[in-house]
């Protein structure tokens, strides 16, 4: 009888010790790597995260948006209203929206998951995206990231927008289809070139697979990459989608170059 009440007696003590003794291997991933900024070497509370100076300068784009291309407006113009690019150049793609307008530390924090080989990251920019492509996530029956010709994905390795098109389908349930569409001609690379050249460059780089076509007729498609900049991409790629048997496309980016729009 005695030793049951002295067992009791010290069960808290016993149930309070395993607990501290979780905490602290829990603990010890960040005691070994500890946890930093997603786009600096500042240390941060959690895994996935900006410390406050990186976050300060990060342009969030936020509500209201023009209803087409997602690009901030300074003022609220209406529901229906749409930016000058929209009006003047219609997308083949139903809706375009994005995390951030691209500048220096979005560019740095794209080019760490492209060329640096931080794949790590793109599930935290993926949640990022999820988010700020609530509504064009919902309604997708697809997800598909803009593809990588054969000869660039071996020497990546990966593709940035497949990881993080990735993510937002792992998170939120939407059925991933990397394969739906294929790059069949090695472009090249963007950067540089005039708006006419880049349009020149991806016209007929992309083809939906014929054994894909069975899946994706009247689908809504939810098509994912890293950056918008002209469009020639995106553009491209909702032609090949919707020539395909799509029943439409909207594109979910983490960065786009800043219009103006007032």
């Amino acid at each position: 009888m005695d030793a049951t009440r002295k067992f009791f007696g010290i069960f808290p003590f016993l149930v309070g010790a395993a607990d501290a003794v979780k905490f602290w291997f829990a603990k010890i991933p960040t005691l070994l790597v500890p946890n930093t900024c997603l786009t600096c070497d500042n240390f941060v509370e959690t895994q996935g995260g900006c410390c406050p100076k990186c976050w300060s300068k990060l342009r969030f784009v936020r509500k209201p948006v023009c209803p087409v291309l997602g690009s901030p407006f300074s003022v609220d113009m209406g529901d229906n209203f749409l930016c000058a690019e929209a009006i003047a150049d219609p997308p083949p793609f139903e809706r375009l929206r994005t995390v951030v307008l691209y500048d220096e530390l979005a560019r740095k924090l794209v080019a760490s998951i492209k060329y640096a080989d931080r794949t790590d990251l793109a599930p935290w920019v993926g949640d990022w995206m999820r988010v700020a492509g609530l509504s064009l996530v919902e309604e997708a029956d697809f997800i598909i990231p803009v593809p990588l010709h054969t000869s660039r994905l071996r020497s990546r390795r990966f593709n940035q927008s497949a990881e993080l098109a990735r993510r937002i389908a792992k998170v939120s349930g939407v059925s991933f289809l990397p394969e739906g569409l294929v790059r069949r001609k090695a472009t090249h690379q963007q950067v540089g070139l005039s708006e006419l050249e880049r349009e020149r460059n991806v016209s007929g780089a992309f083809l939906m697979p014929e054994e894909m076509r069975v899946h994706l007729k009247g689908q809504r498609v939810l098509l994912v990459d890293d950056v918008y900049t002209t469009g020639a991409t995106a553009k491209a790629a909702t032609r090949a989608l919707k020539r395909g048997g799509a029943a439409s496309v909207d594109v979910l980016v983490f960065a786009k170059v800043e219009t103006h729009v007032d």
